[in-house]
């Protein structure tokens, strides 16, 4: 699984996690699951976090909708991209390996009932973006999405991944979140870093605000990946958009393939 599964409607994506109560995330916090990474301080930075990302949903749609733009541009790995910041992997530490394992041992299991994603539906999983072509849908979960801004819980993510097929949905693997102002070390905490490569949506220029958005030549923008260019063009500099996010494929039967970036 590779950059495919990066190309999703973003805009959709981060909409829905955006809206999350917090009354809901506390209802979550009482599952069986372990919860594993708890962010030091972390009511503080995740709600700024989540008013940040709000606040971007609503004030600068524009924004989520170059990230989308952005990653459906075909021929472009992450790392190559500009817009696309990941962590380094990271030497490997006694018992990495078996935590990685048992994370996607967890998700697995949590998640195998909804290869019917119609029982994904009915359990408060949302498609966004049903009628729009992508190569991957995000069924996103608004309680697991506050959650994971204090939390990393490995058998909630906060959205599902799955492929178009004749008749639905296939499921394809899972995306968990944390704060934009997570350190590394925060995120390794969730996920070892040498295992899996955390990725951020970083270095964007939208157009000035009035601009009319149907006529924008998205591609003139995509191209600007420094704040002096976005200047140029009497652009909007933004230095990073939405959190950090890390997906997994616990079906893949190639280990190299579950951690795929």
């Amino acid at each position: 699984m590779k950059f495919d599964t990066c190309k999703s409607v973003l805009s959709v994506f981060a909409a829905a996690a955006l809206v999350c109560a917090a009354p809901a995330a506390r209802a979550q916090e009482g599952t069986a699951a372990p919860a594993h990474g708890t962010m030091p301080g972390s009511s503080a930075a995740a709600g700024a976090d989540t008013s940040d990302l709000q606040h971007e949903s609503e004030q600068n749609p524009e924004a989520a909708r170059a990230a989308n733009d952005d990653m459906s541009m075909p021929g472009m790995n992450m790392g190559e991209n500009p817009h696309m910041f990941m962590t380094e992997l990271q030497p490997k530490k006694p018992g990495d390996d078996r935590r990685a394992e048992e994370i996607v041992e967890i998700l697995a299991k949590s998640i195998a009932k909804y290869k019917d994603y119609k029982v994904a539906i009915a359990d408060g999983y949302q498609i966004f973006g049903a009628k729009v072509q992508q190569p991957v849908y995000h069924f996103t979960n608004y309680h697991n999405a506050m959650t994971a801004a204090f939390i990393f819980n490995p058998a909630h993510p906060t959205p599902l991944l799955y492929k178009k097929t004749g008749e639905g949905y296939e499921l394809v693997g899972a995306m968990y979140t944390a704060p934009k102002n997570a350190t590394e070390s925060q995120l390794n905490e969730r996920v070892p870093l040498s295992i899996a490569r955390w990725h951020e949506h970083v270095n964007f220029c939208l157009p000035g605000r009035g601009a009319a958005l149907g006529q924008v030549d998205w591609k003139k923008y995509l191209a600007i990946s420094t704040q002096d260019a976005c200047a140029q063009v009497n652009g909007r500099w933004m230095k990073q958009i939405f959190g950090w996010m890390v997906h997994v494929y616990p079906f893949e039967s190639d280990p190299d393939k579950v951690w795929a970036h």
